[in-house]
């Protein structure tokens, strides 16, 4: 039981443990998609060989198919890039004190949604007003 003259911690404070949590967490994440993201430029610079060494005799169908792969190839892993540096915003606004505060209008982002997006920015509000323009 806290005593009567300790001062409680101001509304939406983070203990040290939490915020280590949240910080492990994010790296873990941040880890993953970088493993994948390797992977994934493995994967196409190998397939690209392979496609560079197959192509004889391809029609106009035969390249166009190849080209779109390629191109859907290279767009995933822009996405994984992408959610790469989401998480490391997120740990930048972490160690500046940031993280779970709405960019645009203050309020705390709900321990919910952080949950079910931790590199959330915006609150639900904000976000559907976003997303609505």
């Amino acid at each position: 039981m806290a005593k009567a003259t300790e001062k409680a911690a101001p509304k939406g404070t983070r203990s040290a443990e939490e915020t280590e949590q949240i910080r492990v967490a994010l790296v873990e994440r941040r880890d993953e998609l970088q493993e994948e993201y390797d992977r994934s430029l493995s994967e196409i610079t190998a397939l690209q060989r392979e496609r560079l060494e197959d192509s004889a005799g391809d029609d106009q169908a035969d390249t166009g198919t190849k080209t779109f792969e390629r191109e859907q190839e290279i767009t995933l892993a822009h996405n994984l890039l992408e959610r790469i540096t989401q998480v490391e915003r997120a740990l930048e606004r972490l160690g500046e004190g940031n993280y779970g505060w709405c960019e645009r209008c203050g309020n705390a982002i709900p321990v919910e949604r952080l949950a079910a997006f931790p590199v959330a920015t915006l609150c639900v509000s904000c976000k559907q007003l976003e997303e609505r323009r």
